[in-house]
């Protein structure tokens, strides 16, 4: 199907998609930010990078949000797993720097 053969509206709507894309990335972004000050402090205190409660709390309300906004939840919880974990390795290589 060529650009030109694409409905106006499914293009509307397709651009919307791709607006909704970028707030995403930037919305991960900022939330990196975040949890890399996190890590530091962490770090300067010496904490675990894991908090398997605050995780675990985590997973159950987004969970809890998903039940009010008609998402499947296991797909959520897959994505913020994720994210946990990316969020756990930054936060041990910022623990390995500061032993250095």
């Amino acid at each position: 199907m060529g650009s030109d053969a694409v409905p106006e509206e499914l293009l509307e709507v397709r651009e919307k998609i791709d607006q909704i894309d970028t707030r995403l990335v930037e919305l991960l972004a900022e939330r990196f930010a975040l949890t890399h000050r996190v890590g530091l402090l962490k770090a300067s205190r010496e904490l675990e990078a894991v908090d398997a409660q605050r995780e675990a709390e985590k997973l159950a309300n987004l969970r809890l949000l998903c039940a009010q906004h008609d998402l499947n939840p296991e797909l959520v919880a897959q994505l913020f797993t994720s994210i946990m974990e990316e969020v756990v390795r930054n936060h041990r290589r910022l623990q390995e720097d500061q032993r250095k």
